[in-house]
């Protein structure tokens, strides 16, 4: 068994880190597996509780860890890395999928552009309009893992057939709308997990996620999709990669 060195000028804590550290890299501490308790490690290594909450409170707080109430602390899987330089707007499109079947559908339903505020600030309705949107709710998996989900709202008045189209996996503009989207306008904020999230991504509430918003927009200006993608911030990492 490696030792802590308490005459080293490394602070115990910081050993302790990278004692569990290594023992993720080398899978002793395998993925989503309970790692020892705080008193534990005390009396494994002869140190303080103190020592061992911050080496632990660190390890959580740069997501190698994560805790689960009343359970204890795991070790966070491998995440999967998005890369930027290859993410467009585009990417989580209903309309520009030209086989929605591929995605994993949760849900179609129609919603009103009341009940959301972001889709009539989005689309520059009426406060009291009652533009129907059909909401298309699917979900995005690595091998075995859930990443993300999206809700994606393209507005019936464009598009009435459109839950038809999904529901029989046809190609939703199929030549007979004339509003293909041809560019995007993004947004990204951390947001933390609400019950909803929760039940899609079957983690507890509290978890922070990576929001992307996408709004897509006709070649006149128009806009005609409004995308909402929920990361799980520890299984996901973003990548970029610029060159000047």
């Amino acid at each position: 068994m490696v030792a802590i060195n308490k005459y080293s000028n490394v602070p115990l804590y910081c050993q302790l880190k990278n004692l569990i550290i290594e023992k993720i890299e080398s899978g002793e501490f395998a993925a989503d597996s309970k790692i020892p308790s705080e008193q534990d490690f005390c009396e494994q290594y002869d140190i303080s509780r103190p020592t061992v909450r911050q080496a632990i409170n660190e390890l959580t707080a740069s997501g190698q860890l994560y805790k689960l109430k009343g359970k204890g602390t795991f070790v966070s899987a491998r995440k999967t890395y998005i890369n930027i330089k290859d993410y467009t707007g585009f990417t989580d499109s209903i309309l520009d999928s030209k086989n929605p079947s591929e995605k994993n559908i949760i849900s179609v339903e129609t919603i009103t552009g009341q009940e959301l505020s972001f889709l009539t600030e989005a689309f520059n309705l009426k406060p009291d309009a009652r533009n129907e949107f059909a909401a298309i709710t699917f979900s995005n998996s690595f091998g075995n893992d859930l990443l993300s989900f999206s809700i994606s709202y393209i507005p019936k008045d464009f598009f009435p057939d459109i839950c038809e189209d999904i529901a029989n996996n046809r190609d939703v503009l199929r030549g007979k709308y004339p509003l293909i989207p041809v560019h995007t306008k993004s947004t990204l904020d951390v947001i933390c997990t609400d019950h909803k999230d929760a039940a899609y991504l079957k983690v507890q509430p509290g978890q922070p996620l990576i929001c992307i918003k996408n709004i897509l927009y006709s070649k006149s200006g128009q806009p005609v999709e409004y995308i909402v993608t929920k990361y799980r911030a520890d299984k996901t990492r973003l990548q970029f990669e610029n060159h000047k």
